[in-house]
């Protein structure tokens, strides 16, 4: 089973997201993770790094280098 992101890859993703910090985001979403078409559980393991990183940009978070 292959992680789809549409277009981009699951680092690439990261990277988009990661670019967004400093930015007033207001909200993210997630879609679509289905623990049936997922037996090992790496696409249930993207998603969640994706939302960590979603809630790390979010405005009013202390970032450290």
């Amino acid at each position: 089973m292959t992680v789809n992101l549409g277009i981009y890859d699951q680092h690439q993703a990261l990277e988009i997201i990661r670019g967004l910090r400093g930015l007033n985001i207001v909200g993210a979403d997630l879609v679509e993770i289905s623990p049936p078409y997922d037996p090992h559980g790496t696409t249930a393991l993207v998603g969640a790094n994706l939302a960590f990183e979603m809630l790390c940009v979010l405005p009013g978070v202390a970032y450290r280098v």
